[in-house]
């Protein structure tokens, strides 16, 4: 079920350019969002997990969906993202995440539609994004899961870089062409 994510935070974005094996070795792109309850991307998140499982496992899609996400194969969390030691990580305090990935490589774009790449430096960890993603359930010899597979990202705005910093952007400095050489 294909959603669309509206001006949420991007995280975790270091694979959304380049794919990096999974725990199976298989090569994916990959990017995290952060989503606010109350938005309307946390409201359709919600809604599409508890609309594939229904249609995947009928009457018994509210039981076993409680134990996916207590058993954390649910690429949709309901709570903050947090470290091996338990604490949310910068962004996640409050809010909710999906993780995405695929096999293939994601649309990206700008704001007015023009294709970015990674050496553009417009799509990093910390931005504000539009996103499409595509949720769906898992259920073969590899066990049940509700999957969210990653199919576009657009640029919205700045935000503070997780992580580090971004790149200067060749515009931020000034043509000095004219000055002397010392």
């Amino acid at each position: 079920m294909e959603v669309f994510l509206k001006d949420v935070r991007m995280a975790f974005a270091q694979n959304l350019f380049t794919p990096a094996k999974d725990d199976k070795g298989v090569l994916r792109y990959k990017a995290a969002f952060i989503i606010d309850p109350k938005s309307e991307a946390g409201a359709a998140m919600k809604n599409a997990v508890n609309a594939v499982a229904k249609e995947k496992w009928g009457a018994k899609a509210p039981a076993i969906l409680a134990v996916l996400k207590k058993d954390n194969r649910v690429s949709f969390k309901e709570d903050a993202r947090t470290n091996a030691d338990g604490e949310a990580y910068d962004g996640f305090e409050g809010m909710w995440s999906a993780s995405a990935s695929n096999k293939k490589r994601p649309t990206t774009i700008n704001r007015d539609r023009t294709p970015v790449s990674e050496t553009d430096n417009v799509l990093y960890s910390g931005c504000y994004v539009n996103a499409f993603v595509d949720v769906w359930p898992q259920d073969n010899e590899h066990g049940k899961r509700i999957n969210v597979a990653l199919t576009g990202v657009q640029f919205v705005r700045d935000g503070d870089a997780f992580g580090g910093s971004k790149v200067a952007s060749a515009d931020a400095f000034q043509d000095i062409s004219s000055e002397e050489i010392l």
